[in-house]
């Protein structure tokens, strides 16, 4: 063998280990979501130009106002924060099977009430107007905490707690919950757990709400497990002997669960992201 020929084999060897090396790199940031846990997942799904997420804008107020509520998967808590000082909840929990994401959230939390607390100069009474014509100031100062839409302090009501809902979560105190949100999460709890999994979240969700309680549900569509099958050896197994696909979800939650009505709100839903364009449904216990 020539020396030409040695140094191209050298080469496609050393094409090939790159090639490997970076097919490596990219399963190992994969594996990092295989909760679908992504660390930048509301930064892609809004993006910048947006000023908020627009599935808010199919929530009703009357679903979350005074209530009691869960949101299963909150990621860095950029939802339940947002639904908590816009619609006035009474409490509102949210869950993630990451720790890292719940100190994201807690920190969110921090900063959303640090960024809503302000200075504001009262408004001075006809007494304080005379009083400086002559010269005499006063400088009265009213803080503002983070509060939400009824007045309420974000930092009271607003909580997180890391847990697996799926596998072994409780909630505290055997609380009980008015309105229940479990947005794109469904598939990752498909893809890890099964058939099983999922049947397991649509039953402790149904017994986690009070009577009269709301679901409202953003289940992912067929084509983006596939897109997620490769994620783990667990989610590949899964997805191959998956027999529920999201069609079945609104059949299975009102035969076999319990729901008794539902209602597709995301009719009302504009300004999506691509690929990001998925129903979301509203289930009343």
């Amino acid at each position: 063998m020539g020396l030409d020929e040695k140094e191209n084999n050298n080469g496609d060897d050393e094409a090939e280990t790159t090639t490997a090396q970076q097919s490596a790199k990219k399963r190992k940031r994969k594996e990092v979501a295989i909760f679908g846990n992504y660390r930048n997942y509301y930064g892609y799904r809004v993006g910048q130009e947006l000023e908020e997420d627009p599935r808010l804008k199919v929530l009703k107020k009357e679903w979350f106002e005074g209530k009691d509520c869960l949101d299963i998967g909150c990621n860095n808590g950029t939802i339940t924060i947002t639904i908590a000082k816009k619609f006035g909840c009474r409490s509102i929990l949210g869950v993630d099977i990451d720790g890292d994401r719940i100190e994201d959230a807690h920190w969110n939390l921090r900063k959303t009430v640090k960024m809503s607390t302000r200075a504001v100069q009262s408004k001075p009474t006809k007494l304080e107007d005379s009083e400086r014509m002559n010269g005499v100031q006063h400088h009265v100062t009213e803080v503002q905490s983070g509060e939400t839409s009824n007045g309420k302090d974000l930092s009271h009501l607003v909580t997180f707690q890391k847990g697996n809902f799926v596998k072994d979560w409780r909630p505290p105190e055997d609380r009980f919950y008015h309105t229940i949100i479990c947005l794109s999460v469904a598939k990752w709890i498909h893809l890890n757990w099964g058939d099983d999994g999922l049947i397991i979240l649509f039953a402790k969700i149904w017994k986690l709400l009070e009577p009269g309680g709301i679901l409202i549900l953003e289940p992912q569509p067929w084509n983006s497990y596939y897109k997620n099958r490769l994620v783990s050896e667990m989610a590949q197994t899964n997805y191959h002997n998956i027999k529920i696909y999201p069609e079945a979800f609104q059949e299975v939650l009102l035969d076999k669960i319990g729901f008794r009505m539902v209602e597709n709100i995301s009719s009302r839903l504009s300004g999506s992201k691509s690929g990001f364009d998925r129903p979301i449904l509203a289930f009343w216990k």
